[in-house]
């Protein structure tokens, strides 16, 4: 029979250590200040603002950047 003392196996270890993870995981969780709803929504609004502005930032470089060469190289 098995004895009560024994070294847990793989397994059991495994499952022991994702009970610890997903604990630990819950625990921190608990204690993140989230966002209200509103702050979320306007932080969402910054991010596509900036996303939008080095769009057209990029886009332009790539523009002015590509005639240069065209005209640099006589394509």
């Amino acid at each position: 029979m098995a004895d009560k003392t024994s070294k847990p196996n793989r397994i059991q270890r495994f499952g022991q250590g994702v009970r610890q993870f997903l604990k630990e995981t819950i625990g921190e969780l608990r204690k993140v200040s989230w966002p209200t709803r509103k702050e979320a929504w306007n932080l969402t609004v910054v991010v596509l603002i900036v996303l939008l502005v080095m769009t057209i930032f990029l886009g332009t470089l790539d523009l002015v950047y590509s005639q240069l060469f065209k005209f640099i190289l006589g394509a």
